[in-house]
């Protein structure tokens, strides 16, 4: 894995590197509405993680997940920590905690 600087860094890298679907946490499962694609934890793989500390500003701690799907598509979730964390399914937070 590569080490990033900052949550742009990494996003525009992995977006150049094929990561281009952008996922958001609904209930069990992920979905990305610019394509109408909903993933439950068995679909997918996380490649990739990295996280990202704010020294200075805690709405800037979060965690990128790059995912790919059995079917070759790729995307990234950003997801934040700490006492900014959203509530998840148990299945899913076993596969995201897998990886923070």
């Amino acid at each position: 894995m590569k080490i990033y600087d900052t949550l742009y860094e990494a996003l525009k890298d992995l977006n150049k590197r094929g990561y281009t679907l952008n996922f958001n946490i609904k209930n069990d499962h992920l979905a990305c509405q610019e394509k109408d694609i909903y993933w439950h934890p068995e679909e997918y793989e996380i490649t990739e993680v990295y996280r990202f500390e704010g020294m200075t500003d805690p709405d800037e701690q979060s965690i990128v997940y790059a995912i790919e799907s059995k079917d070759g598509d790729r995307g990234v979730l950003i997801s934040a920590y700490g006492i900014y964390a959203d509530p998840l399914n148990d299945d899913l937070v076993k596969k995201l905690h897998i990886h923070r």
